[in-house]
């Protein structure tokens, strides 16, 4: 059996520059997204720089039975799981009364259940390899988020099991949790964000909030929050009176027709 490092959402943004991170530090790779044909490019890419071609697997994770379908396609080519990235996540902009049921629940299908699933099913290999779990959770875990609040309570969960389980597995396995603000990749378009005045913030590129990430998870780092500025955030997030807090995060994320 090859020792892997398994990566979610891998065709683009962060999960891309995750995926090159590994690659450069000698990881064996498996990428997981919903297009085949990015997850290809993201492949030939590190192929290019001189790496070992990662196994791909197009998948969408909020099916029924994806994390079996992803066990059953490891167990298939001879793999398992030292690493697990689980980067794949989405949120939409809008307020929860005017948005679409089945994409709200789809949310929390992904960012919530398919992470917790795939941490708990290759969480015995992780264990057995002395390897590492890395859940990319967002700055948005600090605070409720007015017009965004099933992205915002997801990441919150995310960053809540992350910790708690980095106490658990101490001294077994280092568990990271990558709370990134804003950064410009194609999460913005599928959010919607439009003109929701957060998508005017200034962001941090992906590649960098990665290499920040993947150094901070090679160290063991129980939070990593690239940036001061998001640092700030999380730090006043949960001191500051929750009243000022909503208005100020319900404003940025807000479309200007919700004002």
């Amino acid at each position: 059996m090859t020792a892997v490092n398994l990566i979610t959402g891998a065709s683009g943004g962060i999960g891309e520059e995750l995926a090159y991170c590994a690659a450069k530090a000698g990881r064996n790779l498996v990428l997981v997204a919903r297009s085949a044909s990015e997850l290809s490019r993201v492949a030939d890419r590190i192929k290019a720089s001189g790496h070992a071609r990662p196994e791909i697997f197009a998948l969408d994770l909020t099916e029924p039975n994806a994390g079996q379908k992803l066990a059953d396609f490891l167990k298939q080519k001879s793999l398992t799981v030292s690493e697990l990235v689980n980067n794949a996540g989405w949120g939409l902009v809008g307020a929860v009364a005017s948005l679409d049921r089945d994409q709200q629940m789809n949310t929390i299908d992904l960012n919530i259940r398919a992470l917790t699933d795939l941490t708990i099913r290759f969480l015995p290999e992780i264990l057995n390899a002395r390897g590492g779990i890395l859940n990319v959770a967002s700055t948005a875990a600090f605070q409720p988020g007015p017009f965004m609040a099933i992205y915002y309570a997801s990441k919150s969960f995310v960053l809540s099991f992350t910790e708690a389980l980095s106490y658990e597995l101490r001294g077994r396995v280092r568990v990271t949790a990558l709370c990134p603000g804003p950064v410009p990749t194609g999460f913005q378009k599928r959010a919607n964000m439009g003109k929701a005045r957060i998508s005017q913030l200034p962001g941090m590129p992906p590649a960098k909030v990665a290499e920040i990430g993947w150094r901070g998870f090679e160290r063991g780092k129980r939070v990593v929050i690239p940036g001061f500025m998001n640092k700030l955030t999380a730090f006043l997030g949960p001191r500051v009176p929750r009243k000022p807090v909503l208005a100020v995060t319900g404003y940025l994320t807000s479309h200007r027709r919700d004002t």
